[in-house]
């Protein structure tokens, strides 16, 4: 639970939701001495996961808005995603891809890549064991992001966007993906250019979409403070630590008091 909160602060100050993931891998790894390939194989997996759900979300998104609203490409681009999920999911669980995957060995072995790519690879691939486990996670994951898309649509309706909540389900998915591509910090700027775009071709003004990705931000922010507090309060029991430390300290040459 710590790394989970630790890691969402550090995605507000890092690239996007990478930095997160990086920072989990890195606490998981360092707790767990040689299960690297498994740290980073069981976040990957959490993040595929996540974006295989997002992705069901599109598709439910696709066809509440199809016919409805007028959101261009935006509703092609969700298929492709959906279609592409489909391919990897395939890739990474299905026994028959190792033989074509093979061929990739030399190629990774030269650029000395071979062995944390095998490890990541065995560490998801050795999910499939679990088909309970992961559709479990999956409809976790599912009901998160649904509710997540809901905060956007309040958000919205804060600062006087009337839409109902169906075009932010085609949204919501789309900017989800969008923010793990690591373009800016945090997604600044990146999000709210995505809020004009999508929202715009919906008549919806410049300045109220605008102000609708400025204000979920504030509310990821908001989420983001009971990490802050965690490195906060490890900060100061160091600094402690250390103060006692020095203070104990028993210069050279000098008899400890104790012997007084």
């Amino acid at each position: 639970m710590r790394a989970y909160f630790v890691s969402y602060t550090a995605g507000q100050v890092l690239p996007t939701s990478i930095g997160g993931d990086a920072s989990r891998i890195y606490e998981t790894a360092r707790r767990h001495p040689g299960r690297g390939g498994s740290a980073a194989g069981t976040v990957l997996l959490e993040r595929a996961l996540g974006g295989a759900a997002t992705l069901a979300l599109a598709a439910v998104g696709f066809v509440l808005a199809y016919g409805n609203y007028d959101v261009g490409a935006y509703l092609w681009i969700e298929l492709a995603f959906v279609a592409g999920t489909i391919v990897a999911g395939i890739v990474l669980f299905s026994r028959a891809a190792r033989r074509p995957l093979r061929r990739f060995v030399p190629l990774l072995r030269a650029v000395r890549l071979e062995r944390p790519v095998r490890a990541v690879y065995e560490a998801i691939h050795g999910f499939r064991s679990f088909p309970r486990l992961l559709g479990g996670v999956a409809a976790l994951t599912l009901g998160v992001q649904a509710v997540r898309v809901l905060a956007i649509w309040s958000a919205g309706k804060a600062v006087g966007v009337d839409l109902s909540p169906r075009p932010y389900y085609v949204m919501g998915p789309l900017l989800f993906l969008v923010m793990l591509v690591p373009f800016t910090i945090n997604g600044l700027a990146v999000r709210e250019a995505f809020f004009v775009s999508f929202l715009g071709q919906l008549h919806v003004s410049s300045d109220r979409a605008f102000a609708t990705g400025f204000l979920f931000f504030l509310v990821t922010i908001v989420l983001a403070l009971p990490g802050a507090v965690i490195l906060g309060w490890e900060s100061l029991r160091r600094g402690q630590g250390s103060t006692v430390d020095a203070t104990n300290a028993t210069p050279p040459g000098s008899t400890p008091s104790s012997t007084l």
